[in-house]
């Protein structure tokens, strides 16, 4: 059976070159490609890329995604001390899970997300 390994999620910006600084200097991500036209670019940082491209609509439904990560606290501590805009602060939900989540500059929200471990 095929397997699936990686997932690359497209998230709508007014302002390519604005996502692109934010992705950079908030959540410490590189940037991978950026299309010559400025309308469409990759951010990577470990095993997630974010695939950024410019939507000119004067209002587009923001999206959310979830990415998980093995340490919640040292990440959220993280992109709080980069000044990056947490709309949820840590917390367990009902299923198990502790995640906290944040928004870009365009209203995207990004769920991070620690898996419940065995014991727990």
């Amino acid at each position: 059976m095929p397997k699936l390994i990686r997932i690359a999620p497209e998230l709508p910006a007014s302002n390519l070159p604005e996502a692109i600084e934010y992705y950079k200097q908030k959540l410490g991500f590189r940037v991978a490609m950026d299309m010559p036209e400025r309308d469409y670019a990759i951010v990577e940082r470990d095993q997630i890329a974010i695939h950024l491209f410019r939507d000119g609509a004067e209002e587009h439904s923001p999206v959310g995604i979830h990415i998980f990560t093995s340490d919640l606290d040292a990440l959220y501590a993280e992109f709080r001390q980069r000044g990056a805009y947490l709309s949820q602060k840590i917390g367990r939900k009902p299923w198990g899970n502790r995640d906290f989540r944040l928004k870009d500059e365009f209203g995207n929200e990004l769920k991070f997300t620690e898996p419940i471990t065995q014991g727990e």
